[in-house]
């Protein structure tokens, strides 16, 4: 079989090379206690979408830091007893799905929250304040501060309380809740399953933000990976700090989150993937402790999976 990264036997065994910060507990539960502080506020304006199953609305909450960050919300006109709902997340740079794209959920009886990562292509606000670059690069925004100005944090913190407020709103039970998305939103599906033990069941797609060290020693830091090329080149130039540099980016590793996983996992992972090394996304799926299963695509990268949809949509209908 070809293959781009290791072996398949391998890669069943692999368990990643970026460190684990040994703050990597505390830091996340200071992060989550400084979530649980704010005050969500929020808002859903009703929008006008010709669907004759969905009810839809922009909807707007506020996360750490005081941004406000918005998501799609549909949800079915038929639901009155107590139903399943699916939060859903983008890939790197985009914004929200297409209502229509979301529909398919919404007709098997799911409210949906489709969320728009801060900073990116959608409508949510970015407040900054940080040093260093932020001209472009999201792995890297804070990277010059600490640990704690990382913005993935309060992007994985968002996608946290995105799935809490899904499990508020009316009608949907908060006991079968899952979670789904390709890429940076894979990654973010399993960032949300970890941080939030309630969601039930986490499909992620060829998985983002996964082992960057890895991704470094495969010389594939390109793409959406190369903003760790570029920080070097801008601030380490002659490489004095880069252990320290894998060593801070750990704290938004989400292999190290992934054994905090409860849910039932689903995920899909194309071998040919030179975008996320497969062996970075195994590093994550090996972690994971919960009933798990991994659907391979031998020959295919990172781009469209026939049929995965399909699967996807199966799945959430056999576990929430």
């Amino acid at each position: 079989m070809p293959t781009i990264d290791l072996p398949l036997d391998e890669l069943r065994a692999y368990a990643g090379r970026n460190p684990r910060p040994p703050d990597f507990d505390d830091y996340w539960a200071a992060a989550l206690a400084e979530l649980d502080a704010v005050a969500p506020e929020v808002a859903v304006e009703p929008v006008d979408v010709p669907s004759v199953i969905a009810e839809c609305a922009d909807l707007w909450f506020t996360g750490v830091g005081g941004a406000r960050v918005y998501a799609k919300y549909l949800r079915p006109r038929a639901a009155d007893a107590a139903h399943p709902g699916v939060v859903v997340f983008h890939g790197y740079s985009m914004g929200s799905p297409d209502w229509s794209s979301l529909l398919p959920l919404v007709s098997q009886g799911y409210s949906v929250l489709a969320m728009d990562c801060r900073g990116q292509g959608g409508r949510s606000e970015d407040v900054g304040g940080v040093t260093g670059n932020t001209l472009h690069g999201h792995i890297i925004r804070g990277l010059a501060q600490s640990p704690e100005h990382l913005l993935y944090r309060s992007i994985f913190l968002d996608a946290v309380e995105a799935a809490r407020i899904l499990m508020a709103l009316p009608g949907v039970d908060a006991d079968r809740v899952g979670a789904t998305g390709w890429s940076q939103g894979g990654g973010l599906t399993l960032a949300c399953a970890a941080l939030e033990p309630r969601v039930r069941a986490a499909a992620p797609v060829y998985p983002f933000l996964s082992d960057y060290l890895r991704v470094w020693e495969l010389d594939l830091a390109e793409a959406a990976y190369s903003e760790l090329r570029e920080y070097l080149r801008r601030f380490d130039p002659t490489h004095q700090h880069v252990d320290e540099m894998f060593r801070a980016l750990g704290h938004i590793d989400v292999q190290h989150l992934a054994p905090r996983i409860r849910a039932q996992v689903l995920m899909i992972t194309g071998l040919m993937d030179e975008i996320c090394p497969p062996s970075t996304q195994f590093a994550a799926y090996n972690a994971i402790r919960a009933p798990k299963e991994m659907v391979l695509y031998p020959d295919f990268g990172h781009e469209d999976l026939p049929g995965a949809h399909d699967r996807i949509m199966a799945f959430f209908a056999g576990s929430l």
